[in-house]
């Protein structure tokens, strides 16, 4: 079977602080008025999202993986790694933070560790985030959680549609209201609560905190990543390069005509966020609108990109893939 494009249908997930835009930006099919997450690319087994086109309709990425490895990597992949996701915030989420691969694997029953980073895909006005802490060590970490000090504790940033946040394992973050971000991220759900807004569900139950985990995984003092653009143009592209990680690289595709190129090294999973356009490679075409979100095997070959439409890409660590 040659390898072609993937499109997948989303894995929806219903949250305290969810709302409806997912449906209202995307057109998607939420569950629910309380819609917080949409898993678009995902082989997690909390969330995997199904292949929606071609010879594998209906299969997941843990088939195809096990079809198909070289569609993928030069080597075979234990876990498919990276996990994409547009996430609504119509409320505040959570204070947390998330662990390594090595506490992980010991604590998360061999759970990778959560890297990850957001591009802000619409922020209203006054919207912010959670992003940090003042704490200089960890006893004094712990004493200012355990005293319920959180504005004494939390660095707050305002947030504009179009920014980009790279979030480190080790990083206490949360997402505020009247945000819509999408979200690249190691293939992981551990995730450690340390506070919540004494928030109650339906049944008045407050949700679990991970005091201890937080104090043993937040990375004390809080250290700003560092991002260092990198805008290159390929004739009627532009990239915009954000991220060169240790578990994956992030850019911005802002496409007015054509781009033609060739797969590189690893796959590349591109997700078009306004706009649309045309794929056309050796053995197919097909249509991209807004709200797509597909795969690009290794093995592809030569494609082109026609349209206008703005994207966020990504693909595995050391494959300049805009090149």
């Amino acid at each position: 079977m040659k390898a072609y494009p993937l499109l997948f249908t989303p894995c929806f997930h219903e949250r305290i602080w969810g709302g409806t835009r997912l449906k209202r930006f995307f057109g998607y099919p939420i569950p629910s008025d309380k819609t917080g997450e949409a898993w678009v690319i995902s082989d997690h087994p909390n969330g995997r999202s199904i292949i929606a086109n071609g010879f594998y309709q209906g299969e997941t990425l843990q088939f195809l993986s096990s079809e198909h490895p070289e569609w993928f990597s030069k080597h075979r992949l234990e876990r498919f790694p990276i996990l994409v996701k547009l996430l609504d915030a119509e409320d505040d989420l959570s204070v947390q933070v998330h662990p390594d691969d090595e506490f992980a694997a010991v604590h998360e029953n061999g759970e990778m560790g959560k890297t990850e980073c957001w591009y802000i895909v619409h922020a209203e006005p006054d919207a912010e985030i959670v992003y940090g802490h003042r704490a200089e060590t960890r006893e004094e970490l712990a004493e200012i959680i355990e005293s319920g000090r959180w504005e004494d504790l939390l660095d707050r940033v305002p947030v504009r549609t179009g920014d980009f946040f790279y979030i480190p394992s080790g990083t206490i973050h949360a997402l505020g209201r009247g945000i819509v971000v999408l979200e690249t991220q190691q293939s992981s759900d551990a995730t450690y609560r340390a506070y919540d807004y004494d928030r109650v569900d339906e049944l008045g139950r407050k949700r679990e905190l991970h005091i201890d985990k937080v104090l043993k995984v937040t990375t004390v003092p809080f250290a700003k990543p560092q991002i260092f653009l990198k805008v290159l143009k390929f004739g009627q592209l532009q990239a915009t390069r954000y991220l060169e990680g240790p578990y994956f690289s992030v850019e911005k595709w802002d496409l007015q005509g054509t781009f033609e190129t060739t797969s590189k090294e690893s796959f590349l999973l591109l997700s078009v966020l306004s706009g649309s356009g045309r794929l056309d490679w050796m053995d197919g075409d097909m249509t991209l609108t807004k709200g797509d979100h597909l795969l690009l095997p290794r093995t592809l070959g030569r494609y082109k990109l026609s349209g206008n439409l703005e994207a966020i890409v990504s693909y595995l660590p050391h494959d300049g893939m805009a090149a």
